[in-house]
């Protein structure tokens, strides 16, 4: 029986540092020489995952931005895509008129970047901005006009709990909408993306792709319950908010206690 292993990443196989331990390295690329699958499904950006998780040389495709994209690992090429269609610009403008100044996340001379109005950045947006200097898709522009550039994946706000949940409230049933706070600095998020732009539906192609019989995963946050529900496994780490805690298999430990490489150890070779 071929089984698929699928780990989100903040909170789950990163520990607090936002990186991997060498421990969960060692795991994680010893039993993937053994032919074990092992990939992660995260919010991140293909960039900033494998910058978090370089220490893992696993290879197979991996889910990044919440499901909008299934990228292949070895060749940065995007296998799945998903964006929105034009009416998008209506909801962003909305949002402006709302005072959320979104980051908008596109593909642009077919490059990826994500644009903002720099002089309407509030001190969440900055703190964002600011842990991505140097980052090639940093992209400050000066107006609406520029803002809504290119092909749209994928919209961040970060903002006040009262103006976020009416937009949540407002575009829940239309697109993929996550209203959660940050787990490194408590900043309350609102991400929008499109309607099948799901880990769940990523995790499902890499299903298919690998010619998997079974899917166990591994999460900690509102983000993941979508892939919990399509998983044949599902493990929620110690730290993993109460919603997910119940409907998952089993608690295991801690992201910051290695979690998800202990459990491997224990089980995933049985599966290989």
């Amino acid at each position: 029986m071929k089984t698929l292993y699928v780990s989100d990443l903040d909170g789950t196989l990163l520990n607090s540092s936002q990186t991997t331990s060498e421990y969960t390295n060692n795991v994680i690329n010893a039993l993937a020489e053994k032919g074990v699958l092992f990939s992660y499904a995260t919010a991140r950006s293909y960039s900033t995952a494998r910058r978090a998780a370089s220490g893992i040389s696993a290879q197979i495709p991996l889910v990044v931005y919440n499901g909008t994209f299934v990228i292949d690992n070895l060749t940065g090429e995007r296998l799945v895509s998903n964006f929105f269609q034009s009416d998008i610009k209506n909801v962003i403008q909305e949002l402006i008129d709302g005072s959320v100044n979104p980051i908008i996340y596109s593909i642009i001379d077919d490059k990826e970047k994500f644009s903002y109005i720099e002089d309407k950045c509030n001190a969440g947006q900055r703190l964002f901005i600011d842990s991505r200097k140097g980052d090639s898709r940093d992209n400050p522009v000066e107006n609406e006009i520029n803002l809504l550039k290119g092909n749209i994946f994928y919209i961040s706000c970060i903002y006040d709990e009262k103006h976020l949940l009416s937009f949540y409230d407002k575009y829940k049933n239309q697109f993929n909408c996550l209203y959660q706070k940050d787990i490194y600095d408590d900043m309350q998020w609102l991400e929008i993306m499109p309607l099948k732009a799901t880990k769940a539906n990523g995790i499902q192609t890499l299903k298919e792709l690998l010619s998997c019989d079974r899917i166990v995963a591994f999460g900690d946050g509102l983000n993941d319950m979508d892939m919990f529900k399509i998983a044949d496994e599902c493990y929620a780490v110690s730290n993993a908010v109460d919603e997910l805690k119940a409907i998952a298999t089993g608690i295991i430990d801690s992201n910051n206690n290695d979690g998800v490489a202990k459990w491997l150890v224990e089980n995933a070779e049985a599966f290989v």
